[in-house]
């Protein structure tokens, strides 16, 4: 019973933060703050439990795989190996655990899309999850082994290290699944797109492939190792970019409609100014902001479209190796360079509000990328591989201050109309003669002012009755005694 109830509950806080989200998106109330901290709790809770559950799931590999031998750290039929293999499994069923929570409960929005993009998407985090629990262990354990080289453990040494490697993927994955956001999900991509294309470097079997470019990594010739994994790399990558698209232009729509409202008022005020002076509203007055009305509307859904088409060339780059079809890999490739150039240079235009300073780190993105190319063509200073590292590096550069902006706007604005709202029931209760500091403490609550209320209901009871999403006794006049 106990089990069933704590099931209960985590539905249950779920399900009522993502509800007082979606009424409240840009204002965060007491009850919204005190939900979203116990389901975080819960979440803490969950991540432990998975951990505890992957330990145990590497200590029985252990004990099954190493008995009577000594098992070194690095190599065939190593603790390197069978860590790899208990990384991934418990590293992507935590992550399947702690998404479907945050999709399914949680981000309500995320359950709401299409359900083949949800599988795409999910499928994509899902190797994500895996491949970087698999490859950090196969670095960690090849490092430990260099550094100590000759050492074996016995078997049970061997499983303790397996439930460490278990452990300690189930506990990340589960907590980047229940609490993943744009920045976390942009931080797993660059994690993977990296260690991936860096395997497949190590795994190459044509040592001099960077006189050519990376996509020599994608053919037959560097090895079928480097070819599945430089190939499977891209296109699980233009995968998680489309998912990452949904996270920025959520934030965004949220941002832009503040913006969109505030310039309105400003408008408006304009407006009503010449009114108040001339008696109407003059032509080049309704002009000028009809102008300024378009230039200052934030185009959210040009950047989706961008994004998403980033996304999908990077994935045809790995769908199409150069060996396959060299002009189409050259075509989806071009298609991604020009896509975020195009981004880059109408960010000005694309989102108007934003800080100029993020502007000029765009324009000079650009520049930096326009001068790079010329270095490599016609200049011929250096080869297409360093061309490419250097793209990559601006690219992941620029996206992460992205989200960092984006963020830090909508926080401004849930601070703003926080305290819009604040200054609101200030006002109310002042006129109704309450005590503003005894109402500022109710404020974030969603009921009403504890002196407001005539039927004499008691503020504890009018606050359970609001947390179960019923109006407290008090606002119905149904209900008054």
């Amino acid at each position: 019973m106990s089990s069933l109830g704590r099931r209960g509950r985590a539905r249950k806080l779920a399900a009522q933060a993502a509800v007082e989200e979606a009424a409240h998106p840009t204002i965060t109330t007491r009850t919204q703050a005190e939900t979203q901290a116990r389901l975080q709790v819960l979440i803490e809770s969950r991540a432990i439990w998975s951990a505890i559950i992957g330990g145990l799931i590497g200590l029985g590999v252990g004990f099954v795989v190493f008995p009577g031998q000594r098992p070194a750290l690095a190599g065939d039929e190593s603790i390197q190996f069978y860590g790899a293999i208990v990384g991934g499994v418990t590293g992507g069923l935590a992550f399947l655990l702690g998404y479907t929570l945050n999709a399914r409960l949680a981000n309500i929005w995320l359950g709401q899309r299409p359900r083949l993009r949800q599988l795409i998407d999910t499928l994509a985090l899902l190797v994500v999850h895996s491949s970087i629990a698999v490859m950090a262990a196969l670095g960690l354990f090849r490092i430990f082994q260099e550094a100590f080289i000759g050492l074996t453990v016995d078997h049970i040494a061997g499983a303790v290290l397996l439930a460490i490697v278990g452990g300690v993927a189930a506990y990340f994955s589960f907590n980047s699944g229940a609490r993943i956001t744009a920045f976390s999900l942009s931080t797993l991509l660059a994690i993977f797109m990296a260690s991936g294309v860096l395997v497949s470097m190590i795994f190459a079997e044509n040592p001099f492939w960077w006189h050519v470019m990376f996509s020599e990594l994608g053919t037959g010739q560097a090895g079928l190792t480097s070819f599945w994994t430089f190939n499977t790399t891209l296109i699980v990558s233009g995968i998680i970019i489309t998912t990452l698209t949904a996270f920025i232009t959520r934030d965004l729509e949220i941002w832009a409609a503040h913006a969109k409202r505030q310039h309105a008022r400003r408008l408006n005020r304009r407006s009503e100014e010449r009114r108040a002076q001339k008696g109407r509203v003059p032509v080049r007055t309704r002009i000028s902001n009809a102008f300024s009305r378009h230039v200052h509307t934030p185009r959210v859904m040009v950047v989706r479209i961008t994004m998403i088409s980033m996304g999908l060339s990077l994935a045809g780059v790995g769908l199409i190796p150069i060996s396959l079809h060299h002009d189409g890999h050259v075509i989806v490739t071009a298609a991604f360079g020009v896509c975020f150039l195009f981004l880059l240079l109408g960010m000005p235009y694309w989102l108007p509000g934003f800080p100029w300073t993020f502007y000029l780190l765009s324009y000079l993105s650009a520049f930096g990328l326009l001068f790079a190319a010329s270095l490599w063509w016609p200049v011929g200073y250096y080869n297409l591989t360093s061309l490419e590292l250097i793209a990559a590096a601006v690219l992941f550069s620029w996206l992460i201050v992205f989200i960092r902006n984006i963020a830090a706007l909508v926080e401004q604005i849930r601070s703003i109309e926080a305290s819009d709202a604040e200054g609101a029931a200030r006002s109310g209760t002042e006129a109704s003669g309450v005590d503003p500091d005894e109402s500022r403490s109710l404020v974030g609550q969603g009921s009403p002012a504890r002196g407001t209320n005539a039927s004499g209901v008691k503020p504890d009871e009018s606050r359970a009755r609001a947390w179960r999403g019923s109006p407290a006794r008090g606002t119905n006049t149904e209900d008054t005694p």
